[in-house]
């Protein structure tokens, strides 16, 4: 269990997206890309009569915010195994920064919006820990007077 408490949730869209990019051939072209995360997977019939198609990349995009969600309640926990996870969510955003700077496969608007939420996941993850350090600070600076 505390295996889940050390590494960023966030890390399974990102490893997806990396087998979907770096797969098969050696490094897949950025039309090769859209392509694969593009292409309706399975329709849904809606109540309105018409279908809702969902792709590769629309079910990525959910499964992200889900990992999020979860990414954000952990965040909220103190402790050496937070701050790690803090750390590993840090450079999990570096990589993601370097790969969608650097690999044609990474840049997309799907893989941008995956990038977005590991800053966002970094960000929330240290205004916590320095709230919740703030508070720390306050409770005992109060038992001082």
């Amino acid at each position: 269990m505390r295996f889940f408490t050390v590494f960023p949730l966030m890390i399974i869209p990102v490893v997806i997206y990396n087998i979907l990019a770096l797969g098969g051939a050696a490094f897949s072209t950025i039309e090769e890309m859209r392509l694969r995360l593009d292409t309706d997977v399975f329709a849904l019939p809606m109540t309105s009569g018409v279908t809702w198609d969902i792709t590769p990349g629309h079910a990525l995009i959910a499964g992200s915010l889900l990992m999020l969600f979860f990414e954000l309640i952990k965040s909220t926990g103190i402790g050496r195994a937070a701050v790690m996870n803090h750390a590993f969510s840090l450079v999990l955003f570096i990589v993601c920064l370097v790969e969608f700077l650097l690999l044609p496969a990474f840049a997309t608007s799907v893989f941008f919006l995956i990038m977005v939420m590991t800053l966002l996941d970094v960000m929330a993850g240290f205004m916590v820990t320095i709230a919740a350090a703030r508070r720390d600070f306050a409770v005992a600076d109060g038992y001082g007077d």
